[in-house]
């Protein structure tokens, strides 16, 4: 079978960048990857976005980044699949290039939030939910989020502060990241005495949207040109998986089914157990959505999903280190773009070059991706392999 090799890797800052265009955010990223991979030339771009559309009054982004970076003709489309948009553009050029169909796959993922400002973006995002049974009765996807950290909280008697470690070990990962929001490590008193956003969901609960671009280029081995410079890391498993759009349609609603199935069949396809993941990149948007991640991927039982995090064991020198440069809630939420930044934290890790943030010894990261509550789960395995 075709080994598919990360060649290339580029990302700009997660910021508000005002002052930048949505295209430009793209093309600084999809540079940065070309550049990486020694010029190694796309013949086919996936572009992972949202809420261009509705944001940006933009659609048809393959089109326009193809344009703008001197690659017309190209193969070049657009995958929307809510927040796990930039994952399932992952897997669409993974695809592509283990098919032997593309020699060489650009996978970029671009948001920009800040084209507008107030409750037009809570009413954007609010269109990854079922409209005529969620968003139409005013549900967003915090409030959403706020029920089910209750219902979990009462479900297994979790104590106020439970879901500190979440953000505690975030914003210590963010304050070794460059392109972080923020970096600045935070106290636990920080996260007690933080307001809420939607009750129990306080500021540290939930990931600041922001904007930012991050882009790879995927090949064979066999095409890297000479002298490659880079650690080889390969995708070595891919899966994707859907649920319900509606939370009140599940079974259980303090499951994520989907994560569950993309895990499995990522984890298989790698050939691997899950105790071999020495590193996982969780989908943060809220504190609940990881500690369900946790629970519903396999690395805890349900309900203890948090005490990996209360116990430390989630951080860089735990026995599961997770959002390891900041995760969405230190590095920003970019949207769609979120899966796209996940694959290149995760090279960056395995090719050694994560700086102040290097892990010691890994050789498996896994990073997953979620459009709304895991309502689309996206899930790879990249390995070290030189």
């Amino acid at each position: 079978m075709t080994d598919v090799i990360i060649a290339g890797i580029g990302q700009t800052a997660v910021n508000e960048h005002w002052d930048v265009s949505l295209r430009e955010l793209g093309l600084f990223a999809l540079e940065a990857a070309v550049r990486d991979a020694g010029g190694l030339k796309p013949q086919a771009l996936f572009v992972g976005n949202m809420l261009a559309p509705n944001l940006s009054r933009q659609a048809h982004l393959g089109a326009l980044l193809a344009d703008f970076a001197g690659l017309t003709g190209i193969e070049a489309v657009t995958v929307e699949a809510a927040g796990a948009s930039g994952g399932a553009a992952l897997r669409q050029g993974y695809l592509a290039v283990k098919s032997g169909l593309v020699d060489a796959a650009l996978v970029v993922g671009v948001e920009k939030f800040t084209d507008v400002v107030g409750s037009e973006v809570e009413a954007a995002l609010s269109t990854a939910s079922d409209s005529d049974f969620e968003a139409m009765q005013g549900m967003t996807p915090t409030a959403q989020a706020a029920l089910l950290m209750r219902r979990y909280t009462h479900e297994y008697n979790v104590p106020a502060d439970g879901f500190a470690g979440f953000a505690l070990t975030a914003h210590a990962n963010g304050a070794g990241n460059k392109n972080a929001m923020f970096q600045k490590a935070i106290k636990p008193d920080t996260y007690t005495r933080a307001s809420m956003v939607s009750d129990p969901v306080n500021m540290f609960d939930a990931a600041p949207l922001a904007d930012g671009a991050a882009a790879v280029l995927l090949t064979r081995p066999d095409l890297l040109p000479p002298g490659f410079p880079h650690p080889l890391v390969r995708i070595a498993g891919s899966a994707t998986a859907s649920d319900t759009l509606a939370l009140h349609d599940r079974k259980d609603m303090l499951f994520f089914e989907a994560a569950y199935l993309s895990t499995g069949k990522a984890v298989k396809q790698a050939g691997i157990t899950l105790d071999q993941v020495d590193f996982f990149e969780y989908h943060d948007a809220f504190s609940i959505y990881a500690a369900l991640s946790l629970e519903s991927s396999g690395f805890s039982i349900r309900g203890h999903g948090w005490k990996l995090a209360a116990d430390n064991r989630i951080t860089r020198d735990g026995s599961l280190p997770c959002a390891t440069m900041g995760g969405l809630k230190a590095r920003g939420y970019p949207g769609g773009a979120t899966g796209v930044y996940q694959a290149v934290e995760a090279a960056t890790q395995l090719r050694g070059q994560a700086g102040a943030n290097q892990l010691a010894n890994i050789r498996y990261g896994m990073i997953q991706s979620l459009g709304g509550p895991a309502s689309t789960a996206v899930t790879h395995i990249l390995e070290k392999v030189s």
